[in-house]
């Protein structure tokens, strides 16, 4: 594929991700002989154009370039009909994952959908049956795979027989991802050929927890023979195609459902004595570690609770997209909205809406007029980040300064500003005051390649300033500085500190020779149980202030291990 053009190679690479999911970069770069730096431009161009989604190290494509009833999608040899309904369903199934697990995955083509998803997890090890997810897990993650022995069967997809069982006996298989051919109720889930059904049922005998996913089109469908009861199943994930009686029987039978749509997804919950409530959450953005975090706590937090169905969307970081999630968000009849997202400036027409369809709000971190606001304590959140850089530069660099970088996202508003302003005022009290003239104010867009751009066009223009402080929005925002940084080899000319402390930078912040000397926490993994607190009391009419915060600390290496565990 050597020389062809930008277009051209932008469809190969579309191609390549329909054959094989679960693609690196590297391995694309190799495949067109161009540098990394050149497919990621391309990924970026193809998921703008909304032709694909990137994933850490890589992409999947998405349901506009995947139609969902097309017979087109090919995975090893084998047609995958309905592969973009396949892939939401797997995308939002590997959410389930918890790192450090074993798991089984089955051979199907559903659950194959979930291999680009496992790079994000650290340590996982897979077990499956299945041949071509064995070969895509080995080629595009680092995780030990485990391949089940026995006869291969007449696809030459899977091994069926029960003769590889035995090395299943000293494993201990906390989760199993299934599908199948059809799913009743009654019958459960069922296969067509009877050693397909009889080795799924051997695999699953031990595993404790079972994760099912179905699409819609095989519901109410019972086929040759049973492997797993109704019962047995922890969590069931299908599409939007599935009908109001179904969701109604699975929370009559007390399982977990999730139902995956191009644009929201639903969770329910088995019915109790309590009363339903349905609530919505925008989300700022699938793409942000500290958002998904937000996300995974507050899934959780439902789930406990045990009478909320949580509908989720995504952001994307617009202002635009929040008022169409808005609109989709009404059409639910939701009870609730936990909004999140970037753009102050639509929160007034984010507020008409909900306030027009008698929906209560809570705005998370950045404020909306009329909402109850949750999250971030501004001001004392920079603080502590800028008292403890003006701690570090006194101590290391004997209290100099040549230049302040200051990240800073302009969209957020207001109050987000404070955080910003906390970290200079406390800088500063350390320090004394630094000059207009050495501060440099520079967009960091909240993300981290938007952030490693800027600072990359500035360290140039000041090569020898050896004491350069950094103040940030957000960790997305520190990250990327500390890459430009170490990218122009002058990571010792610089001290960085974050907002957040989430997982992007922990490890950062535990490596003794980094220079992103640590981060203001913000605890996302507890969000979810403050906000549903907070919600429920909203929904029972009580009366509630108009702003919660968090408790902040500043996390640095020195007290890491108190509050975070160290994931190799």
């Amino acid at each position: 594929m050597n020389g062809s053009t930008t277009f051209e190679r932008r469809q190969n690479i579309l191609r390549l991700l329909a054959e094989r999911p679960g693609l690196r970069v590297t391995e694309m770069a190799e495949t067109f002989h161009v540098a990394e730096g050149t497919i990621r431009n391309d990924l970026n161009a193809l998921e703008k154009d909304k032709k694909l989604r990137r994933v850490r190290g890589g992409a999947v494509l998405t349901t506009q370039a995947t139609p969902d009833m097309d017979i087109q999608t090919v995975v090893g040899q084998v047609s995958i009909k309905y592969a973009g309904i396949k892939q939401r369903i797997a995308r939002w199934a590997a959410d389930t994952i918890i790192d450090g697990d074993t798991i089984l995955l089955d051979a199907s083509s559903t659950v194959r959908f979930m291999v680009p998803h496992l790079d994000a997890y650290k340590r996982l090890t897979i077990v499956t049956n299945g041949l071509e997810t064995a070969r895509q897990v080995a080629r595009s993650t680092t995780h030990p795979v485990i391949l089940v022995g026995g006869m291969v069967n007449r696809s030459g997809n899977a091994t069926t027989s029960l003769i590889g069982l035995d090395m299943l006996k000293n494993l201990h298989i906390r989760t199993a991802y299934v599908s199948c051919v059809g799913f009743d109720l009654q019958a459960g889930l069922t296969e067509r050929l009877i050693e397909e059904a009889q080795l799924k049922e051997a695999m699953l005998s031990a595993i404790p927890r079972l994760v099912a996913l179905v699409g819609a089109n095989k519901i109410g469908a019972v086929s040759t023979i049973p492997f797993a009861a109704s019962e047995r199943i922890t969590h069931f994930f299908t599409d939007s195609a599935v009908s109001s009686e179904f969701i109604a029987q699975m929370r009559q039978a007390k399982i977990n459902l999730t139902v995956c749509g191009e644009n929201t997804v639903r969770s329910f919950t088995g019915e109790g004595d309590k009363p339903h409530f349905t609530i919505g959450f925008a989300n700022q953005s699938e793409a942000l570690p500290f958002a998904i975090d937000v996300r995974h706590s507050l899934e959780h937090a439902a789930a406990d609770v045990g009478n909320i169905d949580l509908v989720v969307a995504d952001n994307q970081l617009s202002g635009e997209e929040a008022l169409r999630v808005a609109d989709n968000l009404i059409q639910r009849e939701i009870d609730l909205v936990i909004e999140y997202q970037i753009d102050y400036k639509a929160g007034n027409l984010l507020m008409n809406k909900f306030q027009q369809a008698d929906i209560p709000v809570i705005a998370v971190d950045i404020p909306m007029v009329g909402a109850t606001f949750f999250g971030v304590d501004n001001y004392r959140a920079g603080h502590l980040a800028g008292e403890a850089l003006g701690s570090w530069v006194k101590a290391v660099w004997n209290g100099r300064v040549d230049h302040l970088l200051v990240l800073e996202e302009p969209r957020a508003g207001s109050l987000p500003e404070a955080r910003i302003q906390g970290q200079l005022d406390g800088l500063q009290e350390v320090l004394g005051t630094i000059s207009t003239a050495q501060v440099h104010y520079l967009d960091c867009g909240n993300t981290s390649a938007i952030s490693e751009t800027a600072v990359a066009k500035l360290l140039p223009t000041i090569p020898d300033s050896h004491f350069i402080a950094i103040v940030s929005f957000n960790d997305e925002a520190a990250f990327g500085a500390l890459q430009a940084a170490r990218k122009a080899n002058r990571e010792a000319d610089v001290a960085i500190v974050g907002q957040g402390a989430d997982r992007l930078v922990q490890k950062e912040i535990r490596d003794p020779q980094s220079r992103l000397i640590g981060s203001t926490a913000y605890m996302p993994e507890r969000y979810g149980a403050k906000l549903i607190e907070l919600a429920l009391k909203i929904l029972h009419g009580e009366s509630v202030p108009p702003a919660v915060y968090m408790n902040h600390v500043f996390i640095n290496k020195a007290n890491i291990d108190r509050y975070y565990t160290a994931v190799d």
